[in-house]
């Protein structure tokens, strides 16, 4: 699986989360009729967008970026006996801990509100902070000529990339 694609993947998962806890704890503050949760809820959703857009500026990004990118193991050729995991499995194994987290406070939040709030923040923050990691991959990628994929691993282990040559911008 492409790096780029499993970075905006992460991102649109996580927006995706942040909107869905969103949407429980504005539910769910609605039937306990207590607007305190609410209002506390817009303030810590506001600092985490601030945070969020400051730690996903496009230097910041492209320094996260370096180190992974640099240990890349490089690959001279695509031949046919490198087989690469399809892109569903790797994706599936990067991301499930989003989807169950997510999962996890939308039921707890059901029942408390401010769980769902914290974690719609936190997601927000998460989604703002790397949206400009996919594009800094792509901005190396099409200056060097190389494509980054994901090398097949535990989720709970760094991700570990394979460096393939691709089209060269000229």
């Amino acid at each position: 699986m492409p790096f780029a694609e499993l970075l905006r993947a992460t991102v649109f998962l996580t927006a995706g989360g942040a909107t869905a806890l969103g949407a429980v704890a504005v539910i769910g503050v609605a039937d306990a009729e207590n607007t305190t949760i609410l209002i506390v809820g817009a303030a810590w959703w506001l600092v985490a967008a601030w945070i969020g857009i400051n730690l996903g500026s496009a230097e910041r990004s492209a320094e996260s970026m370096r180190e992974t990118l640099a240990n890349a193991r490089t690959v001279t050729s695509t031949s046919p006996g490198m087989t690469m995991p399809s892109p569903g499995r790797v994706a599936w194994g990067r991301l499930w801990p989003i989807l169950a987290a997510v999962g996890l406070a939308g039921a707890i939040g059901a029942i408390f509100p401010e769980v769902a709030v914290v974690g719609s923040g936190y997601s927000l923050l998460v989604s703002l902070a790397w949206r400009n990691r996919e594009p800094a991959v792509l901005a190396i990628e099409g200056r060097d000529g190389v494509r980054f994929l994901v090398e097949s691993a535990s989720t709970f282990k760094p991700v570990k990339l394979v460096r393939t040559p691709g089209f060269r911008a000229f």
